[in-house]
């Protein structure tokens, strides 16, 4: 037990990365699902940062923290879903939050991040990735 506390050697990385990948995923899963099912009450109100309009904006927020999410938590083509997921998050910290307290930001830059860390890591060996022979490569 000492020797896994106090070691610089990393043990159970993978299991490491499922949980944080699973977890984080499913999370910012919970913010895009309510913008899907209420899609139209979401367009009124929905913010245009990047001077798109408002409904590819939700459109493009909805496929990220939606369905990449999803991606990210199985962990296919993960490193292609975490991508979307990382521009929202930076639009959200630095554009839609930017003028704001930190505190507002805050869990927009946890989120960023965290997909920040996955993409560079790859998703580990607990991934559809890996199962289907792409080794975290995607």
């Amino acid at each position: 037990m000492k020797r896994l506390i106090f070691s610089t050697r990393i043990y159970f990385v993978d299991v490491a990365l499922l949980l944080l990948r699973v977890a984080s995923a499913l999370m910012i899963a919970t913010h895009g699902w309510p913008k899907l099912s209420n899609f139209s009450e979401y367009l009124s109100r929905f913010a245009d940062p990047l001077g798109l309009g408002p409904a590819v904006s939700l459109q493009a927020t909805i496929f990220a923290e939606f369905f990449c999410a999803l991606l990210v938590a199985l962990g296919l083509l993960t490193r292609l879903a975490l991508i979307p997921l990382i521009i929202t998050m930076a639009v959200v910290a630095f554009i839609v939050h930017g003028q704001d307290a930190f505190g507002d930001k805050e869990l927009a830059l946890l989120y960023l991040f965290i997909f920040v860390s996955l993409f560079i890591t790859g998703p580990g060996k607990y991934s559809l990735d890996t199962r289907f022979g792409r080794r975290g490569r995607y």
